[in-house]
């Protein structure tokens, strides 16, 4: 879970003295916090930054209305999948599920994306699918991985232009583990990148720190 934007007693304060004062200059808000603009201008530049006051050059300090929450909403509606896509990993849809099992275990993926003879989007695989085809006493060199994997147009997919927040909601609506970021193609899609779990938890750490 993303944190909220946190503030510490003095930002809180200074917070307050704007949305009852505001527009007030900095001097005036240093005055009631017998404090000196110096010590104040490292706070109001975070509050500034972070969306909670607007200022203007020989005015002073708005408070914009935003609360925490609105903030963090308006930021993860900028972060996109480009933004943190990774390298796909894939594998030929005639290759065995052994191969397969093999390629999982050396990339350290949780997923495989299949791909046909036009190194279009074929399927998909997923360790609990590798898993299920490895128990019995079947040999696995034998099988091909287009016949266990989930299969075309069952896959979610998403684009390098779609926002990060709407991938995550369906990661966790569909419990899938990822996501192949793809191109339209004029026979199919392009496996051009990866969303993961992984990911978009790097997305929103990153996010909170920047908070």
């Amino acid at each position: 879970m993303v944190r909220k934007i946190e503030l510490n007693n003095r930002q809180e304060k200074i917070l307050q003295i704007v949305k009852d004062n505001g527009p007030i200059t900095g001097e005036n808000i240093a005055e009631r916090l017998n404090l000196t603009r110096a010590t104040l201008r490292p706070d109001l530049a975070i509050l500034t930054m972070a969306g909670f006051l607007d200022a203007r050059p020989r005015v002073g300090y708005f408070y914009t209305g935003k609360s925490g929450t609105q903030l963090l909403t308006e930021n993860l509606m900028k972060i996109y999948v480009k933004d943190y896509q990774a390298i796909p990993v894939v594998v030929r849809e005639n290759v065995s599920v052994y191969e397969a099992i093999v390629t999982m275990f050396l990339e350290d993926v949780g997923t495989l994306f299949v791909v046909d003879e036009h190194s279009h989007l074929a399927g998909v695989l997923s360790r609990k699918d590798l898993l299920r085809a490895s128990i019995g006493k079947q040999d696995l060199n034998a099988i091909p991985v287009n016949i266990i994997m989930t299969r075309m147009p069952n896959i979610t997919v998403c684009e390098k232009d779609d926002l990060l927040i709407d991938v995550a909601k369906n990661l966790i609506e569909k419990q899938i583990d990822a996501v192949p970021v793809v191109k339209k193609a004029e026979t199919g899609y392009e496996v051009t990148g990866r969303i993961t779990k992984t990911s978009i938890a790097k997305a929103f750490v990153s996010l909170a720190d920047d908070d």
